[in-house]
């Protein structure tokens, strides 16, 4: 590896770990609002288009089983979440949002666009942001293919 391309890798790393806080904060001001944090918001959305076990979950998101655990108890504790039986696995019960849960998501909608908006503009429009976008897929997947 050469000196320029260490320097690469620690921009990237760096800038990945300043771009993780700056998109937390975002989510923490928007999910507030509908009583939720981020985090909650996250394992929520996983689940709202199918019901998810916790590992796959995680694997989604790219943190812990433990971490989605703890989390999803505590969305299934405040009634925002429920778990319902897995055909596919007994014991590892699928995660589902109650219809709170849905309507604390549905709550940060409307700030969630409005957000959009303002970012696609700060980035010179949606063109320009679905670049970037893809830039950080790819790197996410070479990243992946590399580890895996």
């Amino acid at each position: 590896m050469s000196r320029a391309e260490q320097e690469l890798l620690s921009r990237a790393a760096l800038t990945s770990f300043r771009l993780n806080g700056q998109f937390l904060t975002v989510a923490e001001g928007l999910a507030k609002p509908a009583g939720l944090t981020a985090a909650w918001w996250q394992v929520l959305g996983a689940v709202l288009r199918e019901p998810l076990p916790v590992a796959g979950i995680a694997r989604t998101m790219g943190i812990t089983r433990q971490s989605v655990q703890r989390i999803a108890d505590l969305l299934v504790e405040r009634g925002l979440a429920a778990y319902e039986p897995n055909p596919a696995h007994r014991r590892a019960k699928l995660l589902t949002p109650t219809e709170e849960g849905r309507a604390a998501i549905e709550q940060i909608g409307p700030g969630h666009a409005e957000f959009a908006v303002r970012l696609t503009e700060a980035v010179g429009g949606e063109a320009e942001l679905a670049q970037l976008v893809a830039a950080l897929e790819r790197l996410s997947g070479a990243l992946e293919g590399i580890e895996g």
